[in-house]
């Protein structure tokens, strides 16, 4: 009796053990299976490889989401909410389809229906798989920018100023500054790059004197500002001839101010 209450004491404990260690595993995210995804290997993309990417930045994402955003802050300036006004209703709604067209892109990844413009948004952001860093930012910049005409509002939808959702500027193929800011913005948070280390940002331009907006992307405690207009990827500090105006995230709108709350010109 007693050596078979052992036994069974012995497998009791086996089978908690063994329970807890799976517990304790990471699952393997379902939506990255390289069975898939076979459209990246049509497109001579390995397809384990991207797999193996993708896992590794959307589990750094999550990590650095539970971070503390304690970075050297965009221009070195402080910022405050905006709490109202024209360019925070037209971001309201343009992020409002950005989380839609996130959805849309985690059912591609679990094999669910995949439009087009959703596809087309993936191959961009795929541009960098494989690549980290200041790289990888730099190939999406270039592959978004390739991947847009310059157009002004008024010649594309006939009103002054029109906030394009990224999926219908891909379809569209054309778009002005913030259409590829904000295409730009969704393909880098495909990519892995954590909400935090990713802004749109309006600048007031010297020459010529308008409006002008850009990603800015945090890369190893940088800010890179992301312009359509070159493809050269330029630190926050050395942008000229520029104002940050307001900086744009999914928390919403913040205006700049600088640290005496006096406008400061960059450059």
């Amino acid at each position: 009796m007693a050596r078979h209450g052992a036994g069974n004491w012995a497998l009791w404990f086996g089978l908690v053990l063994a329970a807890t260690f799976a517990a304790l595993a990471p699952p393997r995210p379902a939506a990255y299976t390289a069975e898939r995804i076979p459209f990246f290997e049509s497109r001579g993309i390995d397809a384990v490889s991207y797999v193996e990417y993708r896992i590794n930045t959307v589990a750094a994402t999550e990590e650095a989401a539970a971070i503390k955003d304690d970075g050297p802050p965009l221009f070195g300036m402080d910022t405050e909410p905006l709490r109202a006004g024209n360019v925070l209703d037209k971001w309201s709604r343009a992020n409002a389809e950005i989380v839609r067209e996130l959805e849309a892109l985690d059912r591609c990844h679990s094999n669910g229906p995949c439009p087009a413009d959703a596809q087309r948004l993936i191959d961009l952001s795929a541009e960098g798989a494989g690549r980290s860093g200041r790289a990888r930012v730099g190939l999406i910049n270039r592959a978004v920018d390739r991947a847009i005409s310059p157009v002004s509002d008024e010649a594309q939808w006939g009103v002054p100023d029109h906030w394009s959702a990224p999926f219908e500027t891909l379809r569209s193929g054309r778009g002005d500054c913030e259409d590829y800011a904000i295409v730009k913005y969704l393909a880098l948070l495909e990519a892995g790059i954590p909400t935090g280390d990713l802004k749109i940002v309006v600048l007031k331009n010297a020459f010529p004197n308008e409006d002008h907006a850009v990603v800015a992307a945090r890369v190893d405690d940088q800010w890179l500002i992301l312009d359509n207009r070159t493809l050269t990827l330029v630190r926050d500090m050395d942008l000229t001839r520029a104002t940050p105006e307001l900086m744009l995230d999914q928390q919403g709108v913040r205006r700049f101010i600088a640290r005496d709350r006096s406008r400061r010109q960059v450059g």
